[in-house]
């Protein structure tokens, strides 16, 4: 086989605007993750007037579609190679998809009248389910692309500093706007609020994907698609069971990565929000955007120590020391939301209030640990997306398949069933202490309140946490593994091209 130097061909490395570039389709689903995920719920229930449940529910029901139409989905990308590439397709009819039900279901259905109540449900659910699919397509290729820009073991990490770029882009923009428009212009229970708000997410998530196009349109090409180029066989949709079953590495990240989305879900879920600074903390237009810019301020150096780390000892040591980092601070916030006491200023956050700063030690503690632990919970939210590329990496490796597609909508599906997971425990949280609407920002606390944000908030997100450690630990891909991946994968790749069968090469390079 001959030493590893001397396998050039084994490193798939790209240039630094295609790395810039491509994770911005992240931030370009991110902006529909805020965007109906963070307030679909809300929406259905304030402004269409359906069932608390129902509205919560149906989104994580939804999932049961989902089931169905993922792994097609992944399919049929698998089967693509035509003129526009395996990605750049899937990435704009994605999109287009989700702008138009996004439209419709935010600007049209308010105004089906109020006594053909069956038509607005009919609508929620059939406009949900069609965005579901547009949400599949785009956000797959998030995944299943970094297998063709670069398989460089110091490169690949790299993803999680841009793609928070792209988040903050997308996710970021419409986190900041979000409560601008709310305290201008029209509440989250207004139609008006979703009215103004659809179509700066909508042109936003647009200039983010032609750009992310951008990014991949050279590396777009049958030559870097796994070891058989353009002339690999098609997989058939019946043995992705097999393949699932066999991948040990995808199905510990797949769990790995539902821990960290979940805890970000909840923890981030726009009620849980209202109910912690609006309702317990009474001060919420004066918390929420300072709270949140801090926690962005505070990921910065995370999000450079977790590529540093990841650069020198693998992702997965990346990954579970941040987690483990987050998990220790997120006591200390746990503490002091035990330690809240309702109208008592010494055990309440304070910043400021119209005499100036009002800031008292319990705000102090509060933004060290809230601020340490989300820093580095949010540098690690994403980094299972890399991990994916290692994945399909490894299924090159083990079975010779090249299946981008359904590695990338196995993790779209896990993406999604937890992120709407997080609606429905929200929502099931809040009627456990007879509220009948979700909260927002101008809702008055009510007993038990506290105790739901200290679950929703700490509780849960930390169990998630302590989950991702527990299966991370056996996960076998570490950055030396990854590396012979590589080179075995390349030495395969060149004697297919040498006239080599797949089955012969599989057997003879080991």
């Amino acid at each position: 086989m001959g030493n590893e130097n001397q396998a050039p061909s084994s490193v798939n490395r790209a240039k630094l605007y295609q790395l810039a570039l491509f994770p911005l389709n992240n931030g370009a689903t991110n902006v529909y993750y805020v965007l109906i995920l963070s307030y679909i719920a809300t929406f259905g229930n304030n402004v269409l007037a359906l069932g608390t449940i129902f509205a919560s529910v149906m989104v994580t029901g939804m999932r049961v579609f989902d089931a169905i139409t993922d792994p097609i989905i992944g399919a049929l990308m698998d089967r693509t190679n035509g003129k526009l590439g395996k990605f750049r397709p899937f990435m704009v009819i994605g999109n287009l998809i989700m702008a138009g039900s996004t439209i419709v279901l935010y600007m049209i259905t308010p105004l089906i009248p109020a006594d053909m109540q069956w038509l607005r449900y009919l609508a929620f659910i059939l406009l949900y389910a069609i965005w579901v699919i547009g949400y599949t397509f785009q956000t797959s290729v998030t995944r299943s692309g970094q297998t063709v820009l670069t398989n460089d073991p110091k490169q690949r990490p790299l993803f999680t500093i841009f793609n928070t770029v792209g988040s903050m882009a997308g996710m970021g923009l419409m986190q900041f706007i979000a409560p601008i428009v709310r305290a201008n212009i029209a509440d989250y229970s207004s139609a008006d609020f979703y009215a103004f708000l659809t179509p700066i997410g909508i042109i936003t998530s647009i200039i983010l994907t032609i750009l992310a196009i951008i990014g991949i349109w050279e590396k777009d090409n049958s030559k870097y698609f796994g070891i058989g180029g353009g002339t690999q066989e098609k997989t058939k949709i019946s043995e992705y069971i097999e393949i699932v079953k066999n991948n040990k590495p995808m199905q510990r990240l797949m769990v790995a990565g539902a821990g960290c989305k979940l805890a970000l879900s909840i923890a981030t879920n726009t009620t849980v929000l209202c109910m912690l600074y609006g309702c317990m903390m009474g001060n919420y237009d004066g918390l929420y955007l300072p709270m949140m810019v801090l926690g962005y301020a505070f990921s910065v150096p995370f999000f450079l120590l977790t590529v540093r780390t990841a650069q020198k000892k693998g992702q997965k040591a990346s990954l579970m020391r941040y987690v483990s980092i987050a998990l220790i601070c997120y006591v200390g916030v746990l503490v002091l939301l035990l330690l809240w006491q309702n109208g008592n200023p010494t055990w309440n956050l304070n910043l400021y209030d119209k005499n100036g700063i009002t800031i008292n030690l319990y705000t102090i503690l509060f933004i060290l640990f809230f601020g340490v632990g989300y820093g580095a919970y949010y540098s690690t939210a994403d980094m299972p997306i890399p991990m994916v590329a290692d994945c399909s990496d490894y299924e090159t490796y083990r079975s010779g398949q090249y299946i981008p597609g359904i590695m990338g909508t196995l993790f779209s599906l896990v993406d999604k069933l937890v992120s709407s997971l997080s609606a429905t425990v929200v929502g099931v949280a809040v009627s456990v202490i007879g509220l009948e609407n979700l909260p927002t920002a101008e809702t008055a606390y009510s007993a038990g309140m506290n105790w739901v944000v200290i679950v929703l908030f700490c509780i849960i997100p930390m169990a998630a946490w302590l989950i991702t450690l527990l299966v991370m630990k056996g996960y076998a891909l570490t950055g030396d593994r990854m590396k012979e991946i590589q080179t075995i994968n390349a030495k395969r790749k060149e004697a297919i091209e040498g006239g080599m069968t797949l089955e012969e090469a599989m057997e003879q390079i080991k």
